[in-house]
């Protein structure tokens, strides 16, 4: 496997997944990790306590890399170019990055949209955040933004401007996802369920069926296949967000969701998984009982030296997951 990044509540494993993990920034309350093969040496964190983290040398050591307050809550690296770097933050602002992390520039007008007056964050109702920030895969103009809660919004010129919430997407956006083999697609994981936009945001559908559990929170797509998707679900956000609750695992058949739990532990245990395209084929699961491969999400397979446990003190919320 390549190396990843993977961010757990209070720390990032950096490794193959074979060989063990070296971790860094103990201690910090982590919120998110992007990297981009170009560059596979830096990464950045975004953290609730200690704003971005940076590091160019594989993990070893890391620096602030944002002066924007000490939520950072999203952070995407473009597949076009790895020295431009988007991040998000609570209060809701985007910020973009042309120099791999250097200095940084605010996009305004994210907050002057019309539906703005309504975007809450549940426990701590008085602001909210940007919980993702997506690109289209053949136009790094085109930059997609998930308001957490209350709004998927775009920009059809780099953050230049900013097109509101339209009707018909979800409002509790949690991950967004694109394709390179279908770059009109939009794909959403959210609190209020799936969805897919095959217009770049403009319109979308709501494919449900078979998916019994409608608190949706990881998705990934085949990276070879627009078409072969899976999500992590559960009943709703106390059970997601908790190693004591129950999470599930669904992979879209071509009509309907089918539960894909074939190799993973739980769902009893099982905090939502964070899932991944694996650059080599198929997909990764980041869980809180370790890494999972699986080829087309059917069936599932640890990631690790055999014989060797996930440590307790990493059966933690994942919070992200990056692999270069």
């Amino acid at each position: 496997m390549h190396t990843a990044y993977a961010a757990l509540g209070d720390r990032v494993l950096v490794g193959d997944g074979h060989s063990g993990w070296d971790d860094g920034l103990i201690g910090h309350d982590i919120e998110c990790v992007a990297a981009e093969a170009a560059e596979p040496d830096r990464a950045f964190v975004g953290t609730v306590d200690a704003g971005l983290q940076r590091t160019t040398d594989g993990g070893a050591t890391w620096e602030s890399a944002l002066d924007a307050g000490d939520r950072v809550t999203s952070v995407t690296v473009s597949p076009h170019d790895a020295d431009v770097v988007w991040a998000g933050t609570e209060p809701s602002a985007v910020y973009q990055s042309t120099d791999g992390g250097e200095t940084w520039t605010e996009k305004p007008g994210l907050t002057e949209l019309d539906s703005a007056s309504r975007w809450s964050f549940p426990p701590r109702p008085d602001t909210h955040h940007v919980r993702w920030i997506a690109l289209a895969p053949d136009d790094p103009e085109q930059v997609y933004a998930a308001i957490e809660a209350g709004a998927f919004v775009r920009s059809p010129d780099g953050g230049g401007r900013w097109v509101d919430h339209p009707e018909g997407a979800r409002r509790d956006n949690h991950t967004l996802a694109t394709h390179p083999d279908a770059p009109d697609r939009v794909y959403t994981a959210a609190g209020d369920g799936y969805a897919l936009s095959t217009d770049r945001g403009t319109t979308w559908t709501h494919p449900q069926e078979g998916l019994g559990h409608r608190y949706v929170w990881g998705l990934a797509v085949h990276p070879d296949d627009p078409d072969c998707i899976v999500v992590s679900a559960a009943s709703g956000p106390r059970s997601a967000h908790s190693t004591s609750g129950e999470s599930y695992v669904y992979r879209w058949d071509g009509d309907r969701w089918r539960q894909s739990m074939d190799g993973l532990p739980g769902p009893a245990g099982l905090a939502r998984p964070i899932l991944t395209a694996d650059p080599d084929d198929g997909f990764l699961a980041l869980t809180n009982h370790g890494l999972f491969q699986s080829k087309r999400g059917e069936t599932w397979t640890r990631e690790g030296p055999d014989g060797v446990g996930w440590p307790v003190e990493y059966d933690q919320v994942p919070s992200g997951l990056a692999v270069v």
